[in-house]
């Protein structure tokens, strides 16, 4: 498997949804934001949702600043976790009438906010939409191998290693030669939060980090901060080697 820098490289398409450490900042790279089509820009604090699942399919969304997760809830109040949005990422693509999740920011966010009538005949937009659904196809695929076939210690593993975009693959940049082979991972996702994206119970998840901070692969600074002591050796452990 190639490097995913490397792979973004050949794929402008997904350059933001791929580049973008979860739950981290954006780079610098320039895409067509919705602003260029007239779009308001509203402001939320976190934990408050953008739109619910039902609600009128008649606007589209995009992340400019934070964090945004979408999920769905079963009957017996079960959530899944279904997708977690970085700045660039577009979002409520109407497939219907009505929104088919509920999307809920995890931290401060900025969201741009545009009509569809506004923008349906828009050929630039209908430009930005294809790039948008390439990414989110790629991502979508990943998360499905990850609840399909991936251990709880596989799935752990894969979600630490997202917040480490320039590790990992054939063309991984490796450790520093100064630095050791070490990261700071600041996290805005609760345990309970993610246990819901990975398929996991809460317990699970727990135990897994405890698991991974007895081998000394992880240590936990707090509880949104955990520090990776060995990324190659987590690395490993994501089910890609």
């Amino acid at each position: 498997m190639e490097g995913r820098m490397a792979y973004l490289d050949r794929n402008p398409g997904i350059d933001i949804a791929q580049r973008t450490a979860v739950f981290g900042t954006a780079v610098a790279d320039e895409v067509p934001s919705l602003a260029a089509f007239g779009a308001k820009t509203s402001h939320f604090k976190p934990h408050e949702v953008v739109y619910y699942e039902g609600d009128p399919a008649d606007r589209i969304f995009e992340l400019a600043k934070g964090s945004v997760m979408l999920f769905k809830l079963l009957p017996d109040g079960r959530r899944q976790v279904v997708e977690v949005l970085r700045p660039g990422d577009i979002f409520g693509i109407p497939a219907g009438k009505e929104q088919n999740c509920t999307a809920e920011t995890l931290t401060d966010a900025k969201v741009n906010v545009v009509d569809m009538n506004h923008i349906a005949g828009s050929p630039d937009f209908q430009r930005q939409i294809t790039r948008c659904l390439a990414a989110q196809m790629q991502v979508l695929h990943e998360h499905a191998v990850l609840l399909g076939r991936k251990s709880a210690m596989e799935r752990v593993a894969s979600f630490l290693m997202h917040l480490v975009p320039d590790r990992g693959g054939t063309e991984c940049a490796g450790p520093s030669e100064t630095g050791g082979d070490t990261r700071q991972l600041k996290l805005f996702m609760t345990r309970q939060e993610i246990a819901d994206y990975l398929g996991l119970t809460i317990e699970t998840v727990s135990r897994v980090i405890s698991e991974m901070k007895r081998r000394g692969l992880i240590t936990v600074e707090r509880n949104d901060e955990i520090r990776l002591n060995k990324v190659c050796a987590m690395c490993q452990l994501t089910g890609k080697h």
